[in-house]
């Protein structure tokens, strides 16, 4: 079973906004609060104030494995940026 090798990178992603999730279809969110699996559908749910789009890949059937937190070390480079 093949799934998209496409994924946005961390360096891309809005400050502060460190979760990235692929829906079913493919498209990726970047989200500034942990998305929530939304079985029906095949998406991931989170207020809409707080999913921006990310990019678009193929659709993936292990979709609900996808969700990722930016690393840890990622958020520390963020946030000296922001100051």
């Amino acid at each position: 079973m093949r799934t998209s090798s496409y994924r946005p990178d961390w360096s891309d992603a809005p400050a502060d906004w460190n979760w990235l999730a692929q829906d079913e279809d493919g498209r990726w969110f970047w989200y500034a609060v942990e998305p929530q699996l939304g079985l029906a559908g095949g998406v991931w749910r989170s207020p809409r104030r707080a999913q921006q789009f990310a990019g678009q890949g193929d659709p993936n059937p292990l979709w609900y494995e996808s969700c990722m937190q930016r690393p840890a070390e990622e958020r520390a480079d963020v946030s000296r940026e922001q100051k």
